[in-house]
C-alpha cells in the first residue's frame, strides 16, 4: 500500500473519510492511497502519485515536498504480510480537491483527531510523526505487534549502513 499525509498552508491535514457502508475500512478516517499496481512495486511514490491523483484531482504539480517518511509491516492474519509506504507532502495553496467515490475529503486539524475513527496504524504514523518525525527528515521503519493486547509499533530508522 502506498498512502500520503497531506498538509495544507494552516497544518491541516487532508483525510478521507470512508463511506460507511465501503467493503474496506468502512466509516474510517484515512490518508488518501491504496494498492500499489503491478509496475509500481519498485517505484512506491509513483504508485502514491496515482493514488492521490485518483482520490482528490491532485497531481504531481499541486504536491510540495511528497517524501517516503515511514514503512509500515503488519502481519495479517498470522500468514500476510502487510506493507505501508507512507509519504509526507504539502498541498499548494489554492489547489483544488474533488472528493470521489471512496468517500469524503476533509481537512482535519491535527490537534483535534482524539478520538476520531482512524487504524491503530494511521494513529502510531501520526503520534511518532507529531513526536519525532517533524524535527528530522528520516525514514522510519515501523512494525506492528501486540502489546498487552494492544496494538503497538516499534520504530526504526531505516539508514543505508554502507554510507
Amino acid at each position: 500500500m502506498a498512502a500520503a499525509f497531506l498538509f495544507n498552508e494552516d497544518k491541516e491535514i487532508l483525510l478521507l473519510q470512508k463511506k460507511a457502508n465501503s467493503r474496506f475500512l468502512g466509516g474510517h478516517l484515512v490518508p488518501v492511497g491504496g494498492h500499489i499496481e503491478d509496475g509500481e512495486f519498485s517505484d512506491p511514490q509513483r504508485a502514491c502519485l496515482r493514488e492521490i491523483e485518483e482520490e482528490t484531482g491532485l497531481a504531481e504539480q499541486d504536491l510540495g515536498g511528497l517524501t517516503l517518511r515511514y514503512i509500515v509491516n503488519r502481519l495479517k492474519a498470522g500468514q500476510e504480510i502487510r506493507i505501508q509506504y507512507i509519504f509526507m507532502g504539502i498541498v499548494a495553496p489554492g489547489s483544488r480537491i474533488a472528493s470521489g467515490e471512496e468517500g469524503e475529503l476533509l481537512w482535519k486539524d491535527t490537534g483535534r483527531l482524539d478520538g476520531a475513527h482512524i487504524t491503530a496504524s494511521t494513529s502510531a504514523v501520526l503520534q511518532h510523526y507529531f513526536e519525532t518525525g517533524i524535527h528530522n527528515n528520516h525514514i522510519y521503519m515501523g512494525t506492528m505487534h501486540s502489546l498487552q493486547g494492544e496494538p503497538a509499533v516499534s520504530w526504526s530508522i531505516l539508514d543505508d549502513w554502507e554510507e
